[in-house]
């Protein structure tokens, strides 16, 4: 069968559509000033993280992107959870192999990046990862929903996978393996804690002026806080 398809013309908007290029959007929600910020950057991130909770227009405002980079420098990205924090850091759970547990193992510098688009707000976070206790794995992943669990050991993440029906086929089998048992924690399933060096507060202004904070850990473990150009 013969198709008229071709890749150059399919990438071509409409003539009726708008170019990437001429998309325009002014930020007006808010501002930033340098008096209103907590002298302590968690202590800054707890007051946005209420107020995104908060927003009707944030979905999910513990969604949170994180990049992370293997021995030779190849980076990805991918959107994770926020599963807690605290004044050590940011905490998350994931596979350990995974591309993203790899990649931590080879290299514990790591990236966030909060973006509240309702808001007009972006956190921007660099640190380095360590392990969580193996105890606040455990009480984390027993607190998930059941069907969270199973699907915790069905999925070797990040591995090739030839088809929808080989996942849920291995999921089915892992039903029946812990039917009417408690479902453990894998062993290939880690907490991790971000304990951060930087992090950044952005609030969108108008004509692309935005404000921009960034508080830098010193030595004795105080933060150094600075305006940045947008």
């Amino acid at each position: 069968m013969s198709s008229n398809f071709s890749l150059t013309s399919s990438l071509q908007p409409p003539a009726s559509s708008l170019s990437p290029a001429d998309m325009r959007r002014d930020y007006c929600r808010g501002i930033l000033e340098k008096s209103a910020l907590q002298d302590d950057p968690l202590q800054q991130f707890h007051v946005w993280f209420q107020e995104a909770f908060i927003c009707q227009g944030v979905i999910e405002a513990n969604t949170m992107v994180l990049s992370t980079t293997s021995h030779d420098l190849q980076i990805t990205s991918r959107t994770v959870l926020l599963k807690g924090y605290d004044q050590a850091g940011f905490r998350f759970f994931t596979n350990s192999t995974s591309t993203k547990g790899k990649q931590i193992a080879e290299n514990p510098r790591v990236a966030l990046l909060f973006y509240w688009h309702a808001l007009e707000r972006q956190v921007h976070i660099n640190g380095t990862v360590i392990v969580l206790p193996r105890i606040e794995t455990e009480k984390y992943f027993q607190s998930r929903p059941r069907q969270s669990q199973l699907a915790a050991w069905a999925s070797h993440q990040s591995t090739p996978l030839a088809s929808r029906e080989e996942l849920e086929e291995c999921f089915k089998k892992i039903e029946t393996r812990f039917e009417n048992k408690i479902v453990p924690t894998p062993d290939f399933w880690n907490g991790y804690l971000v304990e951060p060096y930087s992090i950044e507060f952005w609030q969108g202004r108008n004509n692309r002026l935005h404000d921009r904070f960034r508080y830098m850990k010193k030595e004795n473990a105080s933060w150094k806080m600075e305006r940045l150009n947008p």
